[in-house]
């Protein structure tokens, strides 16, 4: 078994690394940062998402662990207390893991080429200093003329964050389906859109076409991406899934009621 850590700079978080090497060595586990079986994301679920895409050319291949030093994560099934239990585990039980849907992102420029992108939590896509005007598309049928200042599309894991705030609902991160929510949408006796967060299915697919395709900004896991001359943005769920080991011992209402209800 090889293993890689990504962590972030916090000095509990470093003291946690240090032991996590250290029972590591012990087992005779091996830290392999190119090629590993096992990624151990040492934080919070901003560097569970940097572990994400560090290693997203590998996802097929690579296996998550999470593992929380500071307030309780949705990425993340470890406390920091919990790393001797999670070695031993890691070492004495099968391989079994939990697959959740990604989302894919296609951004098609005026010339006709492509870039392809994927999102762990969500994208969500704006304009600078004005107001976006685009185009929506479901499966290929227009829904609805917006305005306003962007949409954001999320993964069900991708559901307690930038969207819930925006008013997304919580999904449950098995079902495999991709959410919607407008950002700041105008809504008047001229415009209208549809005003609340939609689900749709996993043979469906959202395309926006803006406008004005200059001066947009993307934002992906947090990641801001300035983008000119869009043609479209064609949003899908990913035929690539990420996978996390099984043998995590948090339930996901517990982690909703614990963050968001106390």
């Amino acid at each position: 078994m090889k293993v890689a850590i990504v962590n972030n700079s916090h000095k509990k978080t470093i003291e946690v690394v240090e032991h996590l090497k250290k029972l590591l060595a012990e087992k005779k586990i091996s830290l392999d940062e190119e090629h590993p079986d096992v990624v151990i994301s040492v934080g919070g679920d901003g560097t569970l998402l940097s572990a994400f895409h560090k290693y997203e050319k590998l996802i097929d291949s690579v296996r998550f662990i999470g593992v929380h030093t500071g307030h309780l994560g949705f990425y993340t099934d470890w406390r920091n207390y919990d790393i001797d239990q999670m070695v031993d585990a890691l070492c004495t039980t099968a391989p079994s893991t939990s697959s959740y849907p990604l989302l894919e992102l296609t951004l098609v420029m005026d010339d006709g080429r492509q870039e392809r992108f994927l999102a762990l939590n969500e994208t969500s896509i704006k304009r600078i200093s004005k107001t976006l005007v685009a185009n929506i598309y479901i499966k290929g049928e227009l829904f609805e003329n917006f305005r306003g200042d962007g949409i954001c599309v999320s993964t069900p894991t991708g559901s307690t964050a930038y969207s819930k705030a925006l008013g997304g609902a919580v999904i449950h991160p098995r079902l495999k389906a991709l959410q919607m929510t407008e950002i700041a949408s105008i809504n008047n006796r001229v415009f209208r859109t549809i005003g609340s967060p939609i689900v749709i299915a996993p043979d469906e697919w959202i395309t926006i076409l803006p406008n004005d395709g200059h001066n947009l900004i993307m934002i992906i896991d947090g990641h801001r991406i300035p983008v000119d001359h869009v043609n479209r943005v064609i949003y899908r769920i990913s035929k690539k899934r990420i996978h996390f080991d099984k043998f995590g011992h948090h339930h996901f209402w517990s982690r909703v009621g614990d963050a968001f209800i106390g």
